[in-house]
C-alpha cells in the first residue's frame, strides 16, 4: 500500500509462470506435429484501487514452441468506478452468464475452443471483449447492461493441428468477412436478475451476433472461393437456480432468434433454435460432487432447411440433445483432486471424456495431469469429428 495525508491507493501485483504441453496419442496433427500445445507463459495481474475508482490488468508473454515465436496478450484490462447505487467497468473485460457448466445458452460471449480441446487450463476457455458494462442495483432488481462495439469471434482449432470436418477441404482461397465496428453492429446485452423464493432468478436478452463462421460459396457447382460471415442473432433466455432434493437444480432457456434468416430457407445462415438445460449437483459424501446437465437445442422450420441444404453437406437434426456428467473428489487435505468431465450426445451417438489429475505441491505450486478423449457419432458431428484428436496434457504453474 502506499499512502499520504491526501492519498492512499492500493495496489497487489501477482502472477504466475507456467508450462502447458498438450501430446497426441491417436494420431499425428495434420502438419505432421505431434504436439497440439507447447509453450511458457508469464502473467502479470495488476489491481490498483481508490475508492471510487479501480484499475485492473491481467498481460500474458509467452513462447510456442509449434510456431517458434513469442508474443504478448492483453487478457483483461479495464477502469473500474462504484457508486452506490451503480457501477461502470470500461475497458477488455470477461463476462460470464447462465448457468451450464461448459454448456452455453446465455453466455453469448467469446470462446476459445482450441484452448479447451488441446488442454489448457479452464480459465483460457473464455476470451475478453473490449467494451462497457453498467450495473443498476434498485430495491426491486439488479441489472447489468453491456455494449460491446468491437465484435470478437470464437476461436476453434487449428486445422493445422487438429483434425476437423470440412464439407470444402479442397477450396483453399477463403475470406472471412466480421462485422463491421460501426454504430449499428455494436453488440448489446441485458441482464436482470433477482432471488425469488431462495433461487437465484434471471432474464437475459442479446443482440448481436453468431459468434461462429458460416460459410457462403461462390459458386455451389464450381466452388474457387469461400467467404466466412457471421449472421445476425438476438437472443431470448431466462434461468433459475436454488436448493433442491438435497443439492443444487439448475434450469436455463434460451431462444435463438437467427434475424438473417427467420424463414429457414437460407442454407448459409443458421435456422432459429429453442435451446433447454437442466442441471442438478450434490455433494454425496465429504469432498466427493457429482454432477449432471441435459440439454437440448430444437431446431425451427426443419421442413424448409432440409429443402436448402445442398447434397453432400452434412445435415443437422431437428433436436439435438447432451448429457454430460462431471465427478470430482478431494484428498490428502484437499491438496488431490481427481476429476472426470464427460460429454455423450443421445442423438449424435459422439462422446468425450476428459480426465484429469491435480496436485497442490504448495500454497504456489501445482500440477496437473489429463487427457481429451473423443469418438462415436459421424465424421462431421461435434466430437466425432475429433476422433482423431486424442490427447494428454500437463500443466505446470508457479503462482506469485
Amino acid at each position: 500500500m502506499l499512502s499520504s495525508n491526501s492519498f492512499a491507493l492500493d495496489i497487489s501485483l501477482h502472477g504466475f509462470l507456467q508450462g502447458n504441453y498438450s501430446f497426441d496419442t491417436a494420431s499425428s496433427n495434420p502438419d505432421g506435429g505431434d504436439f497440439k500445445w507447447a509453450e511458457e507463459r508469464f502473467q502479470l495481474k495488476l489491481d490498483a484501487a481508490k475508492e471510487p475508482f479501480r484499475l485492473f490488468i491481467k498481460t500474458d508473454a509467452f513462447f510456442d514452441h509449434i510456431d517458434e515465436k513469442g508474443d504478448v496478450e492483453l487478457r483483461e484490462g479495464y477502469i473500474d468506478y462504484t457508486a452506490k447505487k451503480w457501477d461502470l467497468r470500461i475497458g477488455r473485460q470477461v463476462i460470464t452468464w447462465g448457468l451450464g457448466d461448459l454448456i452455453f445458452i446465455n453466455d453469448v460471449f467469446p470462446k476459445d475452443y482450441e484452448a479447451f480441446f488441446s488442454g489448457r487450463p479452464m480459465e483460457y476457455l473464455k476470451k475478453g471483449v473490449d467494451g462497457v458494462k453498467v450495473g443498476l442495483y434498485p430495491v426491486f432488481a439488479s441489472f447489468e447492461f453491456i455494449a460491446v462495439p468491437f465484435f470478437e469471434p470464437n476461436n476453434y482449432p487449428d486445422a493445422r493441428r487438429f483434425h476437423m470436418f470440412d464439407p470444402m477441404p479442397n477450396v483453399t482461397n477463403r475470406e472471412e468477412k466480421d462485422p463491421a465496428s460501426n454504430f449499428k453492429n455494436t453488440e448489446l446485452a441485458l441482464r436482470i436478475y433477482r432471488d425469488i423464493a431462495g433461487f437465484d432468478a434471471s432474464v437475459y436478452f442479446y443482440r448481436g451476433f453468431f459468434r461462429k463462421p458460416y460459410l457462403i460459396p461462390d459458386d455451389l457447382n464450381n466452388t474457387t472461393k469461400i467467404t466466412l460471415h457471421y449472421p445476425k442473432l438476438s437472443v431470448y433466455g431466462a434461468s433459475l437456480q436454488g436448493r433442491a432434493l438435497e443439492g443444487v437444480l439448475s434450469l436455463e432457456t434460451g431462444y435463438y432468434d437467427s434475424r438473417q434468416d427467420r424463414a429457414g430457407t437460407d442454407y448459409t445462415v443458421p435456422n432459429s433454435q429453442a435451446r433447454f438445460l437442466i442441471g442438478y449437483q450434490r455433494q454425496l459424501w465429504e469432498d466427493f460432487t457429482i454432477g449432471f446437465q441435459y440439454y437440448m437445442e430444437y431446431m425451427h422450420d426443419y421442413s424448409e432447411y432440409k429443402k436448402a441444404q445442398p447434397a453432400g453437406f452434412p445435415k443437422d437434426r431437428k433436436l439435438g440433445q447432451l448429457a454430460t456428467v462431471r465427478l470430482t473428489q478431494f484428498l490428502m487435505h484437499q491438496n488431490l483432486r481427481l476429476s472426470l468431465f464427460s460429454f455423450w450426445s443421445p442423438s449424435d451417438g459422439d462422446y468425450m471424456l476428459n480426465p484429469e489429475i491435480k496436485y497442490n505441491f504448495s500454497d504456489h505450486v501445482w500440477a496437473a495431469v489429463g487427457g481429451n478423449i473423443y469418438g462415436g457419432g459421424e465424421r462431421w458431428s461435434q466430437f466425432g469429428q475429433l476422433d482423431k484428436n486424442d490427447n494428454i496434457y500437463l500443466q505446470l504453474r508457479y503462482e506469485f
